[in-house]
């Protein structure tokens, strides 16, 4: 079993072995998951404190969850009320906090490379919950066991990314995580949410959903984020929706058999049809929830192996 290393910052340092490793790990808690008795002890008598400065939901929840259910003593911090507020600045609670001796720091941050300089200045353990528009490790992992137990494999499959790609670090994370694996990849949205330079990420750029979703195994649909965007990007959710929101119509040009995902929150009729999100034979978007508490614990208890390796 390889997974070397110390943090789960991105998605970029990871070998294909080592995404294996941990997807294998995380399909072993999702079935443990199921069963009456969830709880494990990979985590006992370890700290995790989950550090928050933007608001989340599922994966805050679930990173909890996950550190509860491998027997950890978990601590949500509120960024909004800490002294953060008061001026200190981010470097400053890094250092408070690693005076309590923690060992697992999960981090989501609204600016690109924050969560990289505080791993740098504590002795735990750091986890990727989100950075700016940088990388969010665990959602590409969870979408990727996803897409593994829907279809039986996770390579030479192709897989649409459409939406908001500029501001996404979730599609940024796949984009990786799926051309590592040999995925075809194929990116679908209007042109001002599309980087710049895109194309040298090896993959396919269309601006028409019924082009762009010929034949696809997968169909990811992104948010807009809309409290990233500084300007007129996009027309009007009206108009987004009727060109690149997903219905009936525009999915019948994938395969018969090609599952929907969408990393959450939803904005019904803007990214996506309401109806279609909720059809149970082709959207995974409740699978995909549920196997971001796996993964999360698979990623923390591959990581406390480490750092209890790195203390001996």
């Amino acid at each position: 079993m390889s997974f070397a290393h110390r943090h789960l910052l991105g998605i970029e340092p990871l070998h294909p072995t080592e995404i294996t490793t941990l997807l294998d790990l995380a399909d072993t808690y999702a079935e443990q998951n199921r069963k009456p008795d969830k709880h494990g002890n990979a985590l006992q008598g370890l700290t995790q404190i989950n550090m928050f400065f933007e608001n989340s939901t599922r994966t805050q929840a679930s990173f909890e969850i996950a550190g509860k259910r491998l027997g950890a003593d978990v601590m949500n911090m509120a960024m909004q009320a800490s002294s953060i507020k008061k001026g200190e600045t981010l470097i400053d609670t890094a250092m408070t906090l690693n005076a309590m001796h923690p060992d697992l720091l999960v981090v989501r941050h609204p600016q690109s490379g924050a969560v990289d300089l505080l791993a740098e200045k504590v002795n735990c353990a750091v986890l990727n919950a989100g950075d700016g528009r940088h990388e969010h490790p665990t959602q590409a992992l969870l979408d990727a066991l996803t897409i593994r137990r829907a279809k039986g494999r996770l390579h030479r499959l192709s897989i649409a990314i459409c939406g908001d790609i500029a501001h996404s670090r979730v599609a940024r994370s796949n984009i990786m995580l799926l051309g590592k694996m040999e995925n075809r990849i194929r990116l679908i949205g209007p042109p001002t949410l599309m980087p710049s330079g895109i194309g040298e990420f090896g993959v396919e750029v269309f601006d028409n959903m019924h082009e762009g979703l010929q034949d696809v195994d997968v169909v990811m649909m992104l948010r807009l984020q809309k409290e990233r965007m500084d300007g007129g990007f996009i027309p009007s959710e009206r108009e987004y929706y009727h060109r690149y929101g997903l219905d009936a119509e525009k999915l019948s040009h994938a395969k018969p058999d090609a599952i929907v995902m969408h990393p959450g929150p939803m904005n019904r009729g803007v990214e996506i049809d309401g109806t279609l999100a909720d059809d149970i034979n082709r959207s995974v978007i409740q699978d995909q929830v549920e196997m971001g508490v796996a993964v999360r614990m698979a990623a923390m208890d591959l990581l406390a192996r480490n750092l209890a390796d790195s203390r001996r």
